[in-house]
This record gives C-alpha cells, sequence and structure tokens, in this order.
C-alpha cells in the first residue's frame, strides 16, 4: 500500500519536460500570429467606420449650412497669391464650425482677419474631433500650431481637362447650392478624406482640391482623395450620403462626381 501511494504521490508531483513546454509555447505563438491579422482588421475597419461617421456629421451640418443660407459654404475666401499674401484664406470647415456644435471656437474667430493672423492663433489652435480620421497617421497633433483637417472640399477635377473654370462644389469666393448641382446631388461630391496632406488645417482656405490621381495615389505635396485606410478612402456627397471609393475606381467616373455639372450620370459608388 505504501508503494502504491508513493508512485501516486512522484506522478503528481511531475512536471511539464522540456519539450512539452517548448511544444506549449509553439501552439500559443501560432495562434497568436492568427489572430493579429483579425485583430488587426478589426481595428481598420473600426477606424474607417469611424470616419465615415465624422463625415456623416459634417455631411448633416453641410445640410444646415444650406438651409440656413441657401447654399453650402464657400470653398474658401480670399485665397492668397504671391502677390497679394495678406489676403484671408479661411476654409469651408472654419465657416462649418457653428452647426458642428463648435459655437465656443466659432465665436472666438475674427473672420475680419485672415486664417494665421495673430487675432486667430488661439482658436485655430483647437483640435477638432470630427475634423481627424482615426487612421490618419499625423493624428490630433496641429500643423503649423494650427488644429489639423483630414478632409478637403472638392474644387473639381484635372484628370479629364483642365479644372478653369472650376467644376467642383467648393470653390474660392463662389458658394454653390443645390440647384447649382446639375449632374445630380447624389452623383457629386462635395468633401472627401485627404489625410496625407502635410498643409491640411480646418481654418486654412488651401483645404480643397481638384482631383488628378487615382485614389490613395496623389504625391504628398499634392492636395488629392486618399487615406490611410486599405483599398480606399471615404467621401461625402451633395445629398448628404457619405461612401467608400475604392482605389479601383474607374477614373472617368472619380472625375465626374468631382463634378457638379459635368452631364456625367454612371457615377455609383459604395
Amino acid at each position: 500500500m505504501y508503494h502504491l501511494h508513493h508512485t501516486e504521490k512522484v506522478r503528481a508531483k511531475r512536471g511539464f519536460t522540456l519539450v512539452e513546454l517548448l511544444v506549449v509555447i509553439s501552439i500559443i505563438g501560432i495562434m497568436i500570429g492568427m489572430l493579429l491579422p483579425a485583430v488587426q482588421s478589426v481595428r481598420n475597419a473600426a477606424r474607417r467606420i469611424a470616419c465615415c461617421n465624422n463625415l456623416h456629421q459634417i455631411s448633416i451640418a453641410l445640410q444646415n449650412h444650406h438651409a440656413a443660407h441657401q447654399a453650402f459654404p464657400i470653398g474658401g475666401i480670399e485665397w492668397r497669391t504671391r502677390n497679394d499674401p495678406t489676403r484671408r484664406q479661411l476654409a469651408w470647415s472654419a465657416f462649418l464650425l457653428p452647426f458642428l456644435e463648435q459655437e465656443n471656437v466659432w465665436q472666438q474667430l475674427d473672420l475680419n482677419t485672415a486664417f494665421d493672423s495673430a487675432e486667430n492663433a488661439d482658436a485655430a489652435a483647437t483640435v477638432i474631433d470630427v475634423f481627424v480620421c482615426p487612421s490618419s497617421l499625423r493624428g490630433h497633433q496641429t500643423v503649423n500650431a494650427r488644429g489639423p483637417c483630414d478632409y478637403g472640399g472638392i474644387y473639381g477635377e484635372r484628370i479629364t481637362s483642365p479644372n478653369n473654370p472650376p467644376k467642383g462644389t467648393m470653390l474660392h469666393d463662389v458658394a454653390i447650392a443645390l440647384r447649382d448641382v446639375t449632374d445630380g446631388s447624389s452623383n457629386t461630391l462635395i468633401v472627401a478624406e485627404d489625410s496625407g496632406w502635410s498643409d491640411g488645417q480646418w481654418i486654412n482656405g488651401r483645404n480643397i482640391f481638384d482631383q488628378a490621381f487615382p485614389i490613395n495615389q496623389a504625391p504628398s505635396f499634392e492636395n488629392d482623395i486618399r487615406s490611410e485606410h486599405s483599398q480606399g478612402a471615404n467621401a461625402a456627397r451633395c445629398d448628404g450620403s457619405v461612401g467608400f471609393l475604392s482605389e479601383g475606381i474607374d477614373l472617368r467616373v472619380l472625375a465626374a462626381l468631382c463634378t457638379r455639372a459635368g452631364g456625367e450620370t454612371d457615377t455609383t459608388i459604395d
């Protein structure tokens, strides 16, 4: 009896061998390796949805601005040139603040002065979450001490022809109304992602662009539709809807989406 009891105690105390431990570690490593891509995919999907939600809020604000002023906001007021560097160059996104529940920031702005004036410095430094894509590499960091903006207004396109006169919905010193969007509000973009542009600031009137490249392929110095999302970028249309633009979208369709009165109709996006 003693011998059997002693043997059972010895067996009970037996632990893992080195080989068994290595096998367990290998299995755990394989499982982690299999799970990480799935976790990353879920994170990317969540960020894309959050970005889409930002654009939904911006779209609602644009519609409310139109209801209040019978037009969308001007793309940029007093665009600067080399001959006149003192112009205000204020962006559409600044004029959207009252419709984004940013009344406090709006009240701090002096719209009679330029975007980079001393009077506007404190307000311009405010980082506004709805203007920041969760996938943006820049994140919530300021740009030249001003709040970032990962979304730009559509000034037109130069994929098919020069953008002169401008063909888009966000123009210099001109407010576009829905009646001017003869291609149809559901067929025309008004705001799209551009999280890769180094000069994106919600107060700066450079925050508009004419599309010239395929999605996510513009050089860093160009303001164009691009994002850190996989295979495309989010965009808002004049009817208030938001969709995802695939990197593989036909360039003629992309160009058509960026014009308000080009006569195109086949411009379906997700």
